[in-house]
């Protein structure tokens, strides 16, 4: 190369700064294209399944529910606030909804809790707490399991809307995810238990999709908990589907309800004791 002139140096150059003279792996608008897709839907599933492995993580309990519900110190301290501020009635009665619904976020809390101390000791990842890492239900149940000292998985994903994730989550294992689908693959891949908390059109199409696999058995069949009876019984309106022939009368199996993460814990429990598939071995490691 010493031979070149200015003229072939100058050639040389342009080729080394062509971005086709890059490794496809160190060539990000490439891996963009749309033909790529495949690659990085691969690659999505890939990066987290590779590190839960690595941790040892045999069985999840994905909980989901309202990124909207409010710790409730916090939601009775927005009351208050209005209250002495004398805000119109409309906004105290939202404020008062959010302060009740709050219950909610307490007993996610609770189930976080129980779950990351179900096993033998906090860092026992055989069993561990997932959620799809945002507030509300989600920052709950990583917050129960963190205050335990117990590890918990959560699973961003990337939206148009800046989003960040809760600080309860253990940081190894939150995962930043670009495909809604990668990401409820690996919601149900190691899930021994669904628990489902009052939420929006996200918890809605995560339920309805769980739901409609777990009627036509296209999933291992799992236990799914709906927490808050009065709640779900106003949302849902099941025996309508049952007599208007949307579904048929088993189909009312496929899910049960409670009031409370213990009753949900204990169900979840049971279930796998029926069918004779415990999380655990040794009884003694249910955390009740």
């Amino acid at each position: 190369m010493n031979y070149y002139g200015e003229k072939e140096k100058e050639l040389l150059e342009k080729i080394m700064k062509s971005p086709t003279y890059k490794l496809a792996e160190d060539d990000k608008e490439f891996l963009k294209k749309y033909e790529t897709r495949g690659v990085r839907l691969e690659l999505d599933y890939l990066k987290a399944e590779l590190t839960m492995k690595s941790f040892g993580i045999e069985h999840t309990i994905a909980i989901f529910g309202s990124a909207r519900i409010l710790p409730q110190d916090v939601a009775k301290k927005r009351v208050d606030e209005l209250i002495n501020k004398k805000a119109s009635k409309e906004e105290l009665k939202r404020a008062t909804i959010a302060l009740n619904n709050s219950y909610y976020y307490e007993d996610a809390r609770e189930l976080g809790r129980i779950v990351g101390s179900s096993g033998k000791e906090p860092q026992d990842n055989r069993v561990i707490v997932m959620t799809g890492g945002g507030p509300g239900i989600m920052e709950a149940a990583n917050r129960g399991a963190w205050e335990v000292g117990a590890n918990s998985i959560g699973l961003n994903i990337k939206l148009p809307f800046e989003q960040h994730p809760n600080p309860y989550i253990t940081p190894e294992l939150c995962f930043l995810f670009h495909y809604f689908s990668i990401r409820k693959f690996h919601f149900f891949q190691r899930s021994k238990g669904m628990v489902v908390y009052p939420g929006g059109f996200g918890t809605m199409d995560e339920l309805f999709e769980l739901l409609t696999l777990k009627q036509t058995g296209s999933m291992q069949q799992i236990p799914i908990v709906l927490v808050g009876k009065q709640w779900w019984n106003n949302f849902l309106n099941i025996e309508f589907l049952l007599d208007e022939g949307m579904i048929s009368p088993n189909d009312l199996d496929i899910f049960v309800m409670v009031d409370s993460a213990k009753e949900a814990w204990e169900h979840i429990l049971n279930w796998h004791e029926t069918n004779d598939t415990p999380l655990f071995c040794d009884k003694s490691e249910s955390g009740l």
